[in-house]
This record gives structure tokens, C-alpha cells and sequence, in this order.
């Protein structure tokens, strides 16, 4: 059974706390999307964090419509339209979560990552960033056992649009160990971040 942690624990704030008593992470943070492309090891790193530090997972893959796994079973890539009702169900559930949720979410574009923090002002994103080579390799050497076509990598590189400029955002190589990558993303989320505006320039390019 996975214990609590106040990092990520909604329930931990007491209405009597003490002055000198710290307040509770999960004030500041909010939810978390770990993205990036197929590869990148989301779902590893959002499940060691809730698992390190009790919070909900969410796993994205899993609210996917029985027609979208079959299209990227096939190679086929998903178009916005069929992106559309999974991002309304993820924000759904990252909306009904005043805190402590971990969501595993791929997020490529600007437009689906305002979505999801439409849903949950405040949401934090940690961008696994990875390179077409390692993501390649990864996706080809689960191949059977995801329904994730591995010729789909390369799309999904074609469609991503960087987050970085974009408010709370983490970007760390994906590359590394996933105890670094754990450790690195609890360290951003236990420090007080200065609050930043929800809304940007969306016009600029990446």
C-alpha cells in the first residue's frame, strides 16, 4: 500500500496549524502532467512519483477510445479530432483533483496542454525531452506488448511543440536514470515557485 506524502497528500493541510509549521506542497503544486513523446518514459517517472510520493496516477494511455488504440495499433496517426474527447476525459479527471494527481499524458501540442490546465488552473509539466534515436529504440523494443506503433515515433516528433516558455514547466533529458529523473522533479516540486501567469503568447512559434 503506498503511504501518503504531504507533498502530495490534499488532505494534509490542518485548519490548526501551527504558525511556524511549513504548509503543505501540495498548496503550492497542484496537479502534475509528465509529457513528451511516445518513448520519452513518461509512465515510468509518473508512476515512481506517486509511488515515492502517494499521489494519484492517472495514466493517460488508459482513457484512449478502443477506435484511437486501433488507428495507432495500425500506424495511423491521431488527429486532433480523435485527440479531442481523450483530453476532455483527462481534464475531467485532473479537474475533479484539487491536488496530488500525476497525470501520464503525451501533451505535444500548445493547444492540448491548455486543455488540460483550462481543467486545473496552476498544473505543472514535467517535458521528458528525448532525442528520435533513443525514443526509436525504446517504443521498437516494446513492440507487442503497447499498441503504440513504433513508425508512429517520428510523427509524434513532427507534431510536438515545445513547452518550454510556457508557465511551470520542468524540462529534463529523458535520458537519465529514472531515479535522477524522480529525484530532479520532486526537488522543482518541493521548492516555492514564484507564481506565473496561465495564460501566454500562443502565437509565437517553436
Amino acid at each position: 500500500m503506498i503511504q501518503a506524502n504531504p507533498l502530495f497528500d490534499p488532505t494534509s493541510r490542518s485548519t490548526a496549524a501551527s504558525p511556524n509549521q511549513p504548509e503543505p506542497a501540495c498548496a503550492r503544486i497542484g496537479n502534475l502532467v509528465v509529457m513528451g513523446v511516445s518513448g520519452c518514459g513518461k509512465s515510468s517517472l509518473a508512476a515512481a512519483l506517486c509511488q515515492s510520493m502517494g499521489g494519484r496516477l492517472i495514466e493517460g494511455d488508459d482513457f484512449h477510445s478502443a477506435g484511437n488504440k486501433a488507428k495507432m495499433q495500425a500506424g495511423l496517426a491521431l488527429t486532433d479530432q480523435d485527440r479531442a474527447s481523450w483530453l476532455a476525459a483527462l481534464g475531467h479527471e485532473l479537474g475533479e483533483c484539487a491536488g496530488g494527481t500525476v497525470l501520464s499524458c503525451s501533451a505535444l501540442k500548445r493547444a492540448y496542454r491548455a486543455t488540460l490546465r483550462a481543467a486545473s488552473p496552476g498544473l505543472h509539466f514535467v517535458f521528458l525531452d528525448i532525442d528520435l534515436e533513443h525514443a526509436m529504440a525504446r517504443v521498437q523494443a516494446r513492440a507487442g506488448e503497447h499498441f503504440f506503433h513504433p513508425g508512429l515515433v517520428r510523427n509524434q516528433f513532427d507534431v510536438l511543440e515545445s513547452p518550454l516558455g510556457e508557465p511551470r514547466v520542468l524540462r529534463l533529458d529523458a535520458r537519465q536514470p529514472l531515479s535522477t529523473l524522480c529525484d530532479a522533479a520532486r526537488d522543482w516540486l518541493a521548492h516555492p515557485i514564484p507564481t506565473q501567469p496561465d495564460h501566454f503568447n500562443e502565437d509565437k512559434t517553436s
